[in-house]
């Protein structure tokens, strides 16, 4: 296998996926709406340009398919297509009609057992695996056609025991090196969706912490893998049970080995969320 026909990572992306982005935009105001927007469809305008193979999108998800009895820390999908949402209902809810979106199941198939190689242990997702606003929100901006090939990749970050910072971006770092040992997909596309500062189902519910989303955009801005890693349990929780979802931005991070830029940041109480875009500066 040549250097030439190996895969690479191309373009690495993270973003919110609060339902209220797609649901009920309007409950922004029309400033914060339009930079998350615009935002998006630099996203979308950038991966169309990359022409990807495929996208590996790495979310956390909210009891759709896992639950308090099988909670794994990390999962790989391989099916050949997943039902984005999961319901009709859901689908009104965040403004997504209901539809299938096509997998890569070699890649999928190969990301696993690299990942069983590196000593790493994600559940294997063959087939059955729904998407919520996870992956159904960011891609309606970015995807909205449903022509790319994803392998979902989920992250616990929705209940305690969460695998740690650290171990997060090891997990993307082990990503890096699975797509460049393969020659399947040759462009590949990394997504990390999730955060920032929110409160789920708690009184706090729609408040956001300004701080702690700016200063962990300033770590992902500096490229210093250490700034990143360092992030306990307690620092995390004050930002909200909701952010622990910055987990998947560290795989993400992982990922790219590379700094990030903000595309934009609007701390938005009407959708629930600390909610930005970033972009790996690769």
């Amino acid at each position: 296998m040549t250097a030439e026909q190996t895969g690479r990572i191309v373009g690495v992306f993270t973003t919110s996926h609060s339902p209220g982005i797609t649901g009920f935009p309007e409950r922004a105001e029309p400033a914060q709406r339009s930079a998350v927007e615009g935002a998006f469809a630099e996203v979308r305008r950038r991966v169309e340009e990359l022409a990807p193979d495929a996208v590996i999108a790495v979310s956390v998800e909210h009891f759709t398919n896992f639950f308090l009895g099988n909670l794994p820390a990390f999962a790989v999908g391989t099916a050949d297509s997943y039902l984005a949402p999961v319901t009709p209902e859901m689908g009104a809810f965040l403004g997504v009609a209901q539809h299938n979106h096509p997998g890569d199941p070699r890649l999928g198939d190969h990301l696993y057992r690299f990942a069983l190689e590196a000593e790493f242990d994600p559940a294997l997702v063959s087939g059955g695996l729904a998407f919520d606003e996870n992956f159904c929100v960011p891609l309606k901006h970015i995807d909205p056609g449903a022509r790319l090939p994803v392998v979902p990749v989920i992250v616990n970050g929705v209940n305690p025991p969460w695998p740690t910072a650290k171990r997060c971006y090891d997990f993307g770092r082990m990503i890096k090196a699975a797509v460049e040992s393969q020659s399947h997909a040759q462009r590949v596309v990394v997504l990390g969706t999730g955060g920032l500062s929110h409160w789920v189902g708690m009184p706090e519910s729609g408040a956001v912490n300004e701080e702690f989303d700016r200063d962990f955009l300033a770590r992902l801005a500096d490229g210093d893998p250490t700034r990143l890693t360092d992030y306990t349990q307690v620092q995390i929780d004050a930002a909200g049970n909701g952010a622990h979802e910055i987990r998947t931005w560290i795989v993400a991070a992982g990922a790219a080995d590379a700094p990030f830029e903000t595309l934009a940041y609007e701390p938005v109480p009407a959708w629930l969320t600390g909610t930005a875009v970033a972009a790996a500066r690769i």
